[in-house]
């Protein structure tokens, strides 16, 4: 195998771990569970949402080289800024890195340590982030040759087992009228879409660091290593969904996510199953917080210029995480909700008209675009939580699947397009890498 190749294969490999992390596990179980016989339609929308968004986050962060203020950019210089800090303070020491460590422990060590103390083992897993995050040029290669294998192989035997002994029969009534639509809203919250951006920068930080200099070949392995990630996540996400849909008649809707995937392990593989169920649970979330944190790091270090150095920012980021942690998953869950739905849609118009860029001409479109999103996002969250009361929010096209904001979006995209632009900076955003293929 050529040297080319074992990087991709690595770089996949890392990409994939990021991406799976405590979400990426409960979901599709009980997407399996509510869908019963009819699980592959359930399953198509999951797919969709997830790796689709999640894909085309990664190509174009990739088209700029792996640089998120420039996907973010054209929406204007202090939106980016704002936008960009906002997501990746979310995908960093406000939600998703506290929700791995708290996940961890709620899923993988209470079950098997009872009265372990919750202060300690935050303080051991984030030790643990500190030491294989400080060095970004070690950060892929860790999780890429290391920490991957041995989750996947970990997830291989769950997978495996519960096909070749499946613990019941499929349920031939779905829980849901509308199976793909409840994939879509399941894939959500992942919040991968939000963090492939982010995470590609990892990618292409880690290329440089290989030798790879030439721009659109970094392009054109960042994309392979999306596609391997990509294959790994759907052959996973598959097995998961199809383990959920073997119980679906013992479970109802009601069924607590978290511990779904608990009593499937313990009824598959018995009291080392729990064991198992540990070592993916922590291998999983400590992959998705090294990523995590190094992306945040090298976000912050860039849009600083320096100011705030990596090696400070991933201290920082461990100590604040560390401390939310301890407030639980269910807690970080609730808090995070309203915050994803807000900043979510806007994210994915930048990510889809970055990929439109050359088309697009006029930076006003991309203004309008997302700022409808932010306005749009904002009211359906405050009408949501019963703040205002703005009923026809909720009855636009696509609200069903959480894409209300589509319509108003391209209604902004036209008339930002036709507002003239006298921005000095408004031109063609130009990528690095031309052509990709």
């Amino acid at each position: 195998m050529s040297k080319t190749n074992k990087d991709v294969i690595i770089l996949g490999f890392a990409l994939f771990a990021m991406f799976f992390g405590a979400g990426n596990l409960i979901f599709p179980p009980f997407l399996g569970v509510i869908s019963g016989s009819n699980w592959l339609i359930g399953f198509g929308g999951f797919i969709l949402s997830d790796v689709g968004l999640a894909l085309l986050a990664i190509i174009a962060a990739a088209k700029c080289n792996g640089e998120v203020d420039k996907v973010l950019s054209r929406s204007g210089k202090k939106l980016g800024i704002i936008l960009g800090s906002a997501i990746m303070i979310c995908l960093g020491p406000l939600l998703a890195i506290p929700r791995t460590a708290a996940t961890t422990f709620e899923m993988g060590i209470s079950p098997l340590f009872n009265g372990f103390s919750p202060v300690l083992f935050s303080i051991i897993f984030f030790v643990i982030t500190f030491i294989l995050t400080i060095k970004p040029s070690k950060v892929v290669d860790i999780i890429g040759q290391i920490l991957t294998p041995a989750l996947l192989i970990a997830l291989g035997v769950l997978i495996v087992k519960g096909i070749l002994s499946p613990l019941g029969e499929m349920s031939s009534a779905s829980m849901s009228e509308n199976l793909f639509e409840e994939g879509v809203k399941q894939g959500y919250q992942t919040m991968d879409a939000l963090g492939a951006a982010a995470l590609s920068t990892v990618i292409i930080s880690s290329l440089s660091n290989k030798g790879y200099k030439n721009e659109n070949q970094k392009v054109k392995l960042t994309l392979k290593a999306g596609i391997v990630a990509a294959i790994g996540l759907i052959l996973v996400y598959g097995g998961l969904t199809y383990l959920g849909a073997t119980v679906s008649t013992m479970y109802g809707q009601d069924v607590a996510k978290t511990s779904l995937i608990v009593e499937i392990t313990a009824s598959l593989l018995g009291k080392p199953g729990k064991i198992i169920l540990a070592i993916i649970v922590m291998l999983a979330c400590l992959t998705t917080a090294i990523g995590l944190t190094s992306a945040t790091a090298q976000f912050f270090d860039k849009t600083t210029n320096g100011k705030l150095k990596y090696e400070l920012i991933v201290t920082i980021v461990c100590i604040f995480s560390a401390i939310v942690s301890n407030f639980g998953v269910s807690t970080i869950i609730k808090f995070s909700g309203p915050i994803l739905d807000i900043i979510y849609p806007a994210t994915i118009v930048l990510v889809i008209m970055t990929l439109l860029g050359n088309k697009i001409k006029n930076n006003n479109a991309f203004k309008g675009a997302t700022y409808v999103a932010l306005i749009v996002s904002i009211i359906t969250v405050l009408n949501n939580m019963k703040l205002i009361n703005i009923p026809f929010i909720n009855e636009l096209p696509f609200s069903s699947i959480g894409f209300n904001w589509i319509l108003p979006v391209l209604i902004g995209a036209i008339i930002g397009n036709f507002v003239p632009s006298f921005d000095k900076n408004n031109k063609e955003l130009e990528f690095r890498a031309n052509k990709v293929g």
